[in-house]
């Protein structure tokens, strides 16, 4: 970062023991459910108070890497946390000069950094900035120049106060994405809403409902002009699990066909574009393994969720296993790497999968 920012860069400040991220005015702690990973659930809390109540794996790529081979997971998509999974927080500054210096250093750090640490398993991923489509397709143009593979962006540009997907504001930056050629990536409360209503409620409630924001902004996509203008673009929705597409898909069909002559809308049905489009994430999830022909095997995609309290690490294979042992071998291999290989164009490092095979036996 330009040192003219000053004290407004986001950086590490200690106070009375514990660690705060502090940038524009604003300190905040690290929310610790991201960021359990090799802790048992009976320690696990909402706040960290230093890096070091986290394993290194969470902030150091080598140790990640390491991480992520000693569970047979050989490539990874990263998305960022003090920005917001799609980079909202830097939309939110008041200096939009210093936001778009952070979308941009956070770019180069990934780039230059954390995926160059480990190339042959990080997934190069990217930010732009959330508020201006015009910078926002530069700064996708500039990335995938240098080798960015997906864009990281949020579900609903409304729910942050911007235009939403209905019009043509954000066109320029559909426009570069397709021709860069890569995929979006979104995840569940990337935009941050929240529909909590009761002030004593559950935390837990709203993980176990989270689906609820993939299903309403998934839809919300299939339904909007932007997959019918850029057709080529791959839409992939991540943490939201897939046993909610059935109902969810047959519904917005039904609703499709009922109201699209008063509405002007096309011929192409929400479930069309799913299948053409959108690919979507699972964890643990036997239900949704169930509904797979409904959507296509091709569409669905495994995910550790490492760091986040959703994942199975570290008893990733004994989690799979239970997951996919009784499924077609050629259903299991699309599902927890075939399918991402080709969205991604990430194909798997051979010699990554022969140093597990080794150490193993």
């Amino acid at each position: 970062m330009d040192k003219k920012f000053g004290d407004a860069i986001p950086h590490v400040v200690e106070e009375d023991g514990r660690e705060y991220w502090v940038y524009d005015g604003t300190r905040e702690t690290t929310m610790g459910l991201n960021a359990v990973a090799g802790k048992p659930p009976q320690e696990w809390g909402t706040e960290p108070s230093r890096f070091t109540d986290m394993i290194p794996g969470c902030y150091k790529p080598q140790e990640r890497r390491r991480d992520m081979l000693s569970n047979g997971i050989f490539a990874s998509v990263a998305f960022p946390t003090l920005p917001g999974f799609g980079g909202r927080k830097f939309g939110a500054f008041k200096d939009k000069d210093l936001a778009l210096a952070c979308v941009r250093a956070w770019n180069d750090f990934i780039l230059d950094e954390w995926c160059a640490a480990a190339p042959d398993m990080f997934v190069p991923m990217t930010i732009v900035p959330v508020w201006d489509p015009k910078l926002a397709a530069a700064e996708v143009e500039r990335t995938a120049a240098l080798g960015s593979k997906a864009l990281c962006w949020v579900e609903d540009p409304a729910a942050l106060g911007q235009p939403g997907l209905h019009g043509n504001h954000w066109d320029p930056l559909f426009a570069a994405v397709q021709d860069a050629g890569i995929p979006v990536c979104m995840h569940i409360g990337s935009s941050g809403a929240k529909v909590d209503f009761d002030p004593e409620i559950n935390p837990m409630v709203s993980i176990a409902t989270a689906f609820t924001s993939a299903a309403y902004n998934a839809v919300n996509m299939m339904c909007s002009p932007v997959p019918r203008k850029f057709p080529d673009i791959k839409y992939v929705w991540s943490e939201g699990g897939i046993g909610w597409l059935p109902a969810a898909l047959e519904r917005a069909d039904r609703q499709w066909l009922r109201h699209r002559y008063w509405m002007n809308m096309d011929d192409t049905l929400p479930s069309e574009i799913c299948k053409r489009s959108m690919y979507f994430c699972m964890i643990e999830e036997p239900w949704g393994l169930s509904t797979r022909d409904y959507n296509g095997v091709d569409n669905i995609l495994w995910e550790c969720d490492y760091p986040h309290c959703d994942s199975p690490w570290p008893n990733t294979q004994a989690a799979c296993k239970e997951l996919f042992d009784d499924l077609d071998p050629e259903i299991t291999r699309k599902i927890t790497h075939a399918n991402a290989e080709q969205l991604f164009n990430f194909p798997l490092s051979q010699d990554l999968i022969t140093q597990y095979t080794t150490q193993q036996n």
